[in-house]
């Protein structure tokens, strides 16, 4: 399994429009249920930094194919004034299914 954090700020006049598009990207998870995919979004204090921690195999995995996360990637770069992605590995983990 491979394990992906995504940390960026976005740009305060397009705060709505990545809610939004985010929003569209977990609501296609959960009615799609991909097998061994786990996306998790945080928000950092109600703020504009976010952080989402992505795990599965052979991963993009089927995020490409999705409508919804291609509109939300397709303008992520300009929505944001910072970002950076690593790949990790979760060392310990209480209470969540990694």
């Amino acid at each position: 399994m491979e394990t992906i954090l995504i940390r960026y700020r976005v740009r305060p006049e397009h705060l709505a429009e990545h809610l939004r598009l985010l929003a569209a990207v977990h609501e296609e998870l959960a009615r799609t249920n991909p097998a061994g995919l786990r996306y998790l979004t945080l928000r950092l204090d109600g703020g504009r930094s976010f952080v989402e921690v992505v795990r599965g195999p052979d991963l993009p995995g089927p995020l490409p194919e999705m409508e919804s996360f291609r509109r939300y990637r397709a303008g992520l770069d300009d929505r944001c004034d910072e970002r950076s992605m690593v790949e990790c590995t979760v060392t310990g983990s209480y209470g969540f299914v990694m």
